[in-house]
């Protein structure tokens, strides 16, 4: 092998292992306690009104459909058009600036949501 892909290597290897932070379940521990709470009440809200929400949720994530292109909203996009239950996103982050202001992401509450989504439905077979 080259020498120089295996320095390469290691030093990709080594920069993700010291930047674990940003990966931690524990993030907004101290930034906004009640995070995760308030996903988990929000997605829990929705599930108890439309079967569907887990489906929309995990689709949305896998999607990543917050993201601002150059005119419009990515979840306004042709291949996205399908996709719904934004509204527990947005009744999610209405609760979280609330709490906690200009803290939690959408892409961060996206994530939560659709983790939540799947725990749920699980636990309910």
């Amino acid at each position: 092998m080259n020498v120089n892909f295996l320095n390469l290597l290691l030093t990709v290897i080594l920069a993700v292992s010291f930047d674990t932070e940003a990966l931690s379940p524990h993030y907004y521990d101290h930034t906004c306690p009640k995070a995760d709470q308030i996903v988990t009440n929000a997605v829990k809200k929705a599930m108890a009104n439309d079967k569907t929400v887990p489906a929309a949720l995990l689709r949305m994530h896998f999607h990543d459909c917050f993201v601002r292109g150059k005119n419009k909203a990515e979840k306004d996009g042709p291949p996205n058009i399908s996709l719904h239950a934004f509204y527990v996103i947005d009744n999610a982050k209405k609760a979280l600036e609330e709490q906690c202001p200009g803290v939690v992401s959408c892409a961060d509450i996206v994530s939560l949501a659709a983790r939540d989504a799947v725990a749920i439905s699980y636990i309910k077979f």
